[in-house]
């Protein structure tokens, strides 16, 4: 066997694990230590190669940018247990419930806030759907709309900064974490536009799906329930402009004060502070937070190790190199390379969750993109605007399961008049892929909906610059002035030293 044939292999072999359901993390380090002793013993690189791997994993351990997950999802812990999703939801419900969709308006808005200081799928759409889905049913939504809109506003967590997704991005792209979240305002504000109007359409079509709530079912009115919606927003925004702002994560900001981990440790703190504020910080709410921020990070640290065992032997049998003439070789250039790399994401989101696409697969695809000169920022972006549709995939979407675990207990609970089929779930999700899908078409036509927010290159022409030489000295003017020679040392100019002789015009120099 030629080495030049292994990486297929390789590649082959690592679709197929995926696809057995054995955790990822141990079953990528089993392939790439098989894969290198066989290319040991088949002499393509010596057995010092694999010394490199020790070199690797500490690598990983001592990398900075990756130290703002726990940081980051210790924030959402508490933020998510600390009941704010249940006061925002109550007061939004009431402000918009009047008017047609506007439980649904409520969900999305909701959604958007949540994922700016959460960041976590599985507890947004379980809180949501508590609060949210005995509301809808008890008055008459449509019950595919109901189960779409929550998993949908759940997933908007991915994309909206401070997303954990997006650090991991900009680690794996080599690309700042500010400029990524500035990069991913704009996708973000124009899918919450899009579901909005999405939910508007439907109001007017089918107004029977998303009837208004009748005003007498308002607890709230007036200046109480506008100060009951400002509170829950208002410390939010101002803990999402600390965080965000500090690292030079938000619009227009040019400078940052602090690294990624420094503003992750300032957001988990002020998540404390949130919850101290709401009365709920106990030591039961923080152990548990800490429990799901603990099995996150060692999940994603897993994850990282065996991605790099299997990488390390990928690039030693020349895989870069065959990825690389693959996908550059695509007709249609850039368009064509970002068509058929969205697919084969799409695709594979039905099977991994986010950490083993960005981990295994985006490594391959970066070097390719930068040869194509395609922007990393956007390129990250883009991919991180279709892996969230992993989470909505019918039948394996996360956020389906975690809905559909809900409802159930919901159900036995007694909250819910009727149990909810996994047909409606299902059916109800794919509206809302397909408005995902057209975020995605609209981010690769129209790459300003990332790159608005991002800091202007300095562009230097070469050809243009110009160096202008000093005034030559003249004689007795220069008397008594300090004189700087070609090396940068510096002597006194005395009347004494007679001016350098300047060559005849007609004269003859010899080289």
């Amino acid at each position: 066997m030629e080495m030049e044939n292994f990486a297929p292999i390789m590649f082959a072999g690592l679709v197929v694990i995926m696809l057995i359901g054995f955790p990822v993390a141990f079953s990528l380090a089993a392939l790439g230590l098989f894969s290198g002793f066989f290319a040991i013993e088949m002499g393509w690189f010596p057995a010092g190669f694999m010394a490199n791997l020790p070199l690797n994993v500490f690598g990983i351990l001592s990398n900075e940018t990756l130290l703002a997950i726990p940081f980051f999802t210790l924030m959402g812990a508490v933020l998510e247990k600390c009941g704010l999703a249940e006061d925002m939801l109550d007061s939004m419900g009431q402000l918009f419930g009047p008017i047609r969709g506007g439980l649904g308006y409520s969900v999305i808005i909701v959604g958007f806030i949540l994922g700016a200081i959460t960041g976590t799928v599985a507890g947004q759409v379980i809180a949501m759907a508590m609060i949210s889905l005995p509301v809808m049913m008890r008055y008459g939504y449509n019950m595919r709309y109901s189960t779409g809109v929550l998993a949908a506003s759940g997933t908007i967590t991915q994309l909206v900064p401070p997303s954990l997704v997006l650090i991991v991005m900009a680690d794996q792209l080599g690309t700042d974490v500010g400029q990524m979240y500035k990069g991913a305002w704009g996708p973000s504000i124009l899918q919450v536009l899009i579901f909005a109007i999405y939910t508007f359409l439907v109001a007017r079509i089918r107004p029977s799906y998303v009837p208004g709530v009748p005003a007498s079912a308002r607890t709230l009115t007036g200046w109480a329930l506008w100060g009951k919606c400002l509170r829950g927003i208002i410390p939010s925004a101002i803990l999402i402009f600390a965080v965000l702002g500090s690292m030079g994560g938000l619009p227009f900001m040019d400078h940052a004060i602090a690294t990624p981990t420094e503003a992750g440790a300032m957001g988990a703190v002020g998540s404390l502070i949130l919850a101290a504020i709401h009365r709920r910080l106990n030591w039961q709410m923080l152990k548990e937070a800490m429990d799901g921020t603990m099995r996150l990070t060692a999940m994603v640290v897993f994850i990282l190790i065996g991605s790099r065992m299997f990488s390390l032997v990928f690039q030693g049998v020349d895989g870069a190199k065959w990825i690389e003439h693959m996908l550059s070789g695509l007709p249609g250039g850039q368009i064509g390379f970002l068509i058929v790399v969205n697919i084969f994401v799409f695709f594979l989101a039905f099977f991994l969750d986010f950490f083993e696409i960005a981990f295994i697969i985006l490594p391959m695809l970066g070097p390719v993109a930068a040869k194509l000169g395609i922007d990393m920022v956007w390129f990250g972006v883009l991919l991180c605007v279709n892996m969230q549709t992993s989470f909505m995939h019918p039948p394996f979407g996360f956020a389906l399961f975690y809905l559909r675990g809900i409802a159930d207990t919901l159900f036995k609970n007694g909250a819910l008049p009727r149990k909810i089929e996994s047909r409606d779930i299902y059916l109800g999700a794919i509206p809302w892929v397909g408005l995902q899908l057209l975020l995605v078409a609209i981010v690769i036509f129209f790459p300003q909906t990332v790159t608005v927010f991002l800091d202007k290159k300095v562009v230097v022409d070469v050809d243009k610059v110009q160096l202008e030489m000093p005034a030559e000295s003249q004689g007795s003017d220069n008397s008594g002035m300090n004189m700087e020679d070609p090396f940068g040392n510096q002597k006194q100019a005395t009347p004494e030293e007679p001016a350098p002789a300047s060559p005849a015009p007609n004269a003859d120099t010899k080289q």
